[in-house]
């Protein structure tokens, strides 16, 4: 996890199936990350821009992977309100497709200062 390797810190962090309510919650509403960052674990997987592919990472590079070029799916991270603490570390990525609706995925918007 960002805040570190246990997992019974992660309901100060997450909104998960243990506190969800099963439900989304207001974004902000749990602890943020070292980098002031709310939200990167649980209450919705953040659809991301990158390419999914589940065998990137045995050839990557180590530092600053920059994913495959192309792919059929998009990465997400994070976990959701649903899923257990082991989907919600911050290692786990799934993948994704715009045409399957979901209330357990979204997005980050993200605009320079």
């Amino acid at each position: 996890f960002s805040f570190g390797d246990s997992e019974s810190d992660l309901g100060d962090f997450a909104w998960y199936v243990k506190n969800s309510g099963k439900k989304t919650n207001p974004v902000g509403t749990k602890k943020p990350n070292r980098w002031g960052l709310y939200d990167m674990h649980g209450n919705v997987w953040e659809w991301c821009q990158d390419w999914y592919d589940e065998n990137y990472y045995e050839q990557s590079p180590k530092e600053d992977p920059t994913g495959p070029a192309t792919g059929q799916f998009r990465v997400t991270r994070g976990g959701s309100w649903c899923d257990r603490p082991w989907y919600v570390r911050s290692a786990y990525s799934s993948s994704y497709t715009p045409d399957r609706g979901s209330s357990a995925v979204g997005f980050r918007v993200v605009v320079p200062a």
